[in-house]
């Protein structure tokens, strides 16, 4: 392992429950508010562990397997926290994030699933946190690849590959100009914000981490999902995500 050193006797800032409360296995949307309804829509006996910063976590049961949903906030900084977190205090062995993305290929189109095989990221993150030089991390393949095996059950249309994770947000700064540095052979289907920070400190503790995300945008579309459309796909995602876990 490869993690920060924690100052003794530190005890978790932004979780606020004791250690039992939170499940091995965690699905991560980026929203709270998400969080909230994956619990009261898909979980049984579902009781909130945490509300600090309005961050809920819910632990319930998913078809008989304990899991628990939290938000972790928008971009690498708060992922970061919340999954340090939960990695480091509560000792969780898996998390998947389940979010939305704007695809980068005219192959993913508006409302299909995507699954991130690895994240890049052309910052300092990786060199910030442990001190490694890198703008690549992978993810899990072995969840990877039961989420994949679930996705066929199920007839989901899912696209494999490498995303970048951003630091602003697409429609709010100069996207073309960041993609002409993408280094050569890295070729990416999507982009969001916080799958970078996941896999980079889950590989620190040496746990699995994936990320499912659902285009809601693209660059090679002029189309926008309707509120009826969203809410398909992204229980689409959702179920993909627990039944991964089963």
């Amino acid at each position: 392992m490869n993690i920060p050193k924690v100052q003794e006797n530190l005890k978790p800032v932004h979780i606020n429950c004791e250690k039992k409360c939170i499940a091995d296995t965690v699905i991560m949307p980026g929203d709270p508010l998400r969080a909230k309804y994956i619990a009261e829509n898909f979980l049984t006996d579902a009781e909130l562990v945490n509300d600090t910063r309005n961050m809920f976590a819910y632990t319930g049961f998913y078809k008989n397997k304990r899991v628990t949903v939290m938000g972790s906030g928008m971009g690498m900084p708060s992922m970061s926290i919340y999954a340090f977190e939960l990695f480091y205090f509560f000792e969780v062995k898996t998390i998947i994030r389940i979010g939305t993305c704007g695809s980068l290929s005219p192959n993913v189109k508006v409302g299909e699933l995507l699954l991130a095989t690895d994240s890049y990221n052309e910052g300092s993150f990786a060199y910030s946190y442990n001190g490694e030089n890198i703008h690549l991390a992978n993810s899990t393949s072995i969840l990877n690849d039961k989420i994949m095996r679930v996705a066929r059950n199920k007839k989901f249309k899912i696209h494999e590959g490498t995303v970048m994770t951003r630091e602003q947000f697409d429609f709010y700064s100069d996207t073309e100009h960041v993609l002409k540095r993408v280094p050569k052979g890295i070729d990416l289907i999507g982009a969001e914000m916080e799958s970078f920070a996941l896999f980079h400190i889950a590989n620190s503790f040496e746990r699995e981490a994936a990320c499912i995300l659902t285009a809601v945008d693209s660059k090679f579309e002029n189309t926008f999902m309707t509120v009826d459309e969203r809410e398909t796909s992204l229980n689409n995602m959702i179920t993909l995500a627990l039944d991964s876990i089963l």
